[in-house]
Order: C-alpha cells, then sequence, then structure tokens
C-alpha cells in the first residue's frame, strides 16, 4: 500500500512533525509498505482569495506535496490543535486543490485524521478536518471516505521524542497503534474492493 504522512504544522520540528515520524518508524518495522512524508515547514500554498494553485507552475513545496499525495491509497493528515481547531494550513490546502484540475486527489483513498496536542486535545481539529475533508469528497463527486476513527496525540511531546521515537507512557503507544492497525485495515479493505457499475 501507498502512504502519505502529511504533518500540516509549518513550526519546525513541530509535534505533528514527531508523530508522523512515530508512524513512519511504525510502517518501516512492518516493511510493507511505500511511505512518503510531507512536512508543512516550507508551506507556500496561497490562501483562498490571495491565488491558486496551478499545475503548470507549481512551487517545490506544492510538487512535493502533490507527487507524494497523488499515487496515495492512505493519506494521513497530522494537525496541531491552534485555538480548538485545525491550522489555516490544513484547511486552506484542501480548499485551494478541492478543484477540478485536482479532483484526483480526493478519488479512490482513505483518508486518515490525527489531532496533534501538547496538553490533553487534539480532537477538534482532526473533527473539522474530516468535516472539510468529507465535504470536497462529495463536491468533486470522488469516490473516498475519511476513516471513522481519528486520534488525539495527547502530551505528544512527553510521549514522542524528536526523531519519532516513543519514549513514554505504554497507554500512547498502544493506543496509537490501534488507531493505526484501525486505519490500514479500512484502507486495505477499501482498496481492494471492486467498484460498483454506475447505473
Amino acid at each position: 500500500m501507498k502512504i502519505a504522512l502529511i504533518s500540516t504544522s509549518s513550526r519546525k520540528n513541530s509535534n505533528s512533525l514527531r508523530f508522523v515520524n512515530y508512524i513512519r518508524h511504525l510502517l518501516a518495522d512492518d516493511g510493507q509498505h511505500e511511505v512518503s512524508l510531507v512536512n508543512f515547514e516550507n508551506y507556500d500554498i496561497p490562501y483562498v482569495g490571495q491565488g491558486s494553485v496551478k499545475r503548470e507552475t507549481l512551487t517545490p513545496f506544492e510538487e512535493e506535496l502533490i507527487n507524494a499525495w497523488e499515487p496515495a491509497d492512505l493519506v494521513l493528515f497530522a494537525m496541531p490543535e491552534y485555538n480548538w481547531t485545525a491550522p489555516p494550513q490544513a484547511t486552506n490546502t484542501i480548499h485551494q486543490m478541492g478543484v477540478p484540475s485536482f479532483k484526483h486527489l480526493f478519488d479512490n483513498k482513505v483518508f486518515a485524521m490525527v489531532g496533534i496536542s501538547n496538553g490533553r486535545g487534539g480532537r477538534q481539529p482532526a473533527l473539522d478536518m474530516t468535516t472539510v475533508v468529507n465535504k470536497t469528497i462529495s463536491f468533486t463527486n470522488s469516490y473516498s471516505i475519511v476513516s471513522p476513527k481519528l486520534y488525539e496525540s495527547h502530551e505528544t511531546d512527553k510521549n514522542l521524542d524528536e526523531q519519532g521515537h516513543f519514549v513514554g507512557n505504554e497507554v500512547y503507544e498502544r493506543t496509537a497503534k490501534a488507531f493505526l492497525q484501525y486505519t490500514l485495515t479500512v484502507a486495505q479493505r477499501w482498496i481492494v474492493t471492486e467498484p460498483v457499475e454506475k447505473v
């Protein structure tokens, strides 16, 4: 399976990056997947109303993001919680890519959402992104799903080191692994299912 892990924090050495690196380590141990990772530190997608993304003039960051997202069967977004919601970079990315020229980014994929906090939080950004991505899938008439199980990464900096290695509470490790296994199972079932003929 091809998997894109996307850290949507623009901060250097962010907790979101720690988490996607942690997931990358777990997937490497599995050895069955082709994994790519995108970090939003160099984010430069124009905000809605200030410009748009054009395939013929992609910036290096836009090209890196699309090259990871485009072939992926599973796309995992890790979002920091800013004032009880997802960061603007995350939702803006979906708004800017949810247009006809990038419709394929929302077709035949499984999306997974993780909310990141250095305290006890993370649910709201994951829920907000679930809503935005689901709406975009519907609007573009695509055939994808958002996995129903989201993950709240509590006290991320206490449970994961800067390289994304687990160093914390066993509950964190157990629940993160359960989330990943659930997400992979949903993706495997979605990918192998034969499409229904259109009426």
